[in-house]
């Protein structure tokens, strides 16, 4: 299986930040380490940095079986990275049903950054941390 670069996992961590302690994430879900969604049978008081990466790689492994199985054209490892990322973030249904992967799948890369830019919004609210995220996407993507 492939699997996203270290620079991939480094622009995810960047833009999810590290919480040593549960928080409530803009879209309203619990969240701990580099946005690892608590789920209920967890129970967590602090972690380390080292252990919100593995929880971060483990996590990934869905994002990267997502792009895998949706996008059925060769990607350069920024393309896979970029669309790991986005998966991560909004997770493999956003993917699925998007115009992003009809246009990767037709290889129509320099439509690729507006489609990034529809996906900017949690709970109602264009946030501009998720425009300078799809903005990095989109140049780890290579078309910018």
């Amino acid at each position: 299986m492939r699997h996203i670069t270290q620079d991939g996992i480094d622009l995810i961590k960047r833009f999810e930040g590290f919480s040593s302690s549960v928080y409530i994430c803009p879209a309203g879900y619990p969240t701990i380490g580099y946005g690892h969604l608590v789920r209920d049978y967890e129970s967590f008081e602090e972690i380390s940095q080292e252990q919100a990466e593995a929880l971060l790689r483990t996590d990934v492994e869905s994002a990267e079986r997502a792009v895998l199985r949706l996008i059925k054209v060769p990607l350069t490892d920024g393309q896979f990275d970029a669309l790991v990322s986005f998966t991560y973030n909004l997770g493999s249904g956003a993917l699925q049903c998007s115009t992003l992967r009809r246009k990767v799948n037709r290889q129509a890369h320099g439509e690729v950054p507006a489609q990034l830019m529809r996906w900017v919004w949690a709970g109602g609210r264009k946030l501009n941390g998720l425009v300078k995220r799809r903005y990095c996407e989109s140049s780890v993507y290579g078309t910018l």
